[in-house]
Order: structure tokens, then sequence, then C-alpha cells
């Protein structure tokens, strides 16, 4: 079983700022958060979490994990998508949506372009699912990683902006895959 979970609630997510790279702590909510989210997973067997390096991630982890001393593996390929010259801004100013159309595939100056960003993310998955296979894994990363990750167990990518699709985990929100990709 694959488990995925996004942060906690920081201050730039609070302010509707695109966070990407940016190494922003939890606020006090997000911590929160997190502690409902351990009470949430309390009975869920885990054999691995596998974190996102940034602090946000981290910590967020590091509190679902309190009592259970399960291995923690931290992946730079599980880092949030780059947003290169848009990070920090908010989310009306620029075309967000475009941005998260996987069809439309810009490539921009400094940001990641989409389609790369699913390679990797895909290729993370691909290990995981060899690697793992009949282990119960927890991905503490980010609400960018987890669209390519329901588009990965769903078998597809949809048309438009998956902002709007339905596929981005809220802060703490927990999606679980029984089924791994063939």
């Amino acid at each position: 079983m694959i488990y995925i979970v996004r942060h906690g609630q920081t201050d730039w997510n609070v302010k509707k700022k695109v966070m990407g790279r940016c190494d922003e702590p939890l606020n006090e909510n997000g911590k929160e958060q997190a502690e409902e989210t351990r009470r949430n997973l309390k009975e869920t067997d885990l054999d691995f979490i596998i974190c996102s390096p940034l602090q946000r991630a981290r910590q967020t982890a590091e509190i679902i994990n309190r009592d259970r001393d399960i291995p923690i593996i931290y992946d730079d390929r599980i880092i949030e998508r780059d947003f290169g010259e848009f990070e920090g801004k908010e989310t009306k100013d620029f075309d967000f949506y475009g941005y998260w159309n996987y069809y439309k595939n810009d490539t921009y100056k400094r940001a990641e372009n989409i389609q790369e960003f699913f390679k990797r993310i895909y290729a993370f998955l691909d290990e995981i699912n060899n690697k793992y296979k009949d282990k119960n894994v927890l991905i503490v990363a980010h609400g960018g990683v987890s669209i390519p990750v329901a588009c990965y167990f769903n078998n597809n990518i949809p048309e438009g902006s998956l902002v709007d699709a339905g596929l981005v985990l809220g802060n703490c929100q927990i999606a679980n895959y029984s089924k791994l990709k063939k």
C-alpha cells in the first residue's frame, strides 16, 4: 500500500503564495494538522516513510513518526516542482492554471517544465513500485507532487488544468493507493 500525505500548512499557504523550493516551515496550524494526521495514521501499518527534504515535509514526517521510530528516507526526487520565476507570487499573478496543464507543456526561464516534473515523479514511483512492492510506504511530500502521484496510480492525465481536476491534496490530507501501476 502506498500512502501519500501533503505537508502541513505554512504561512505561504495561508497567503496563497506559490511555494516550490522555498524552504518554509510549518506554522502552528500546520503542526496541529500533522499531529491530527499522526493520530489518523496511528493504526496504519507502515514500513517506511519517504520524505521530501524540504523543511515543511520533514517537520510533518517527524510529527507523524513520533512514537513509531519508522525509518525516514529523504529523497530529492519528491521535492516540490521548481516554480522558478513564479516562486513567492500569488496564484492570481501569473497563469497558474496553465502552468499545471500537462498538455500545454510550456517551457519557462527557470521554472520546471510540467512534463519533466512528471518524469521525475514517475521514475521515483517506478522505483518504489519495484523496490517496496510488498511494503507499506508513506510518502510525505507536497501538493504539486500529489498531482503526478494521482495520475500515475489512476493511469490517467486529465485534460486542462490539473489543479482543477481535484488531484491536489490539501494540507495533511492523506491519499492511498492499494493497487500499484503495472
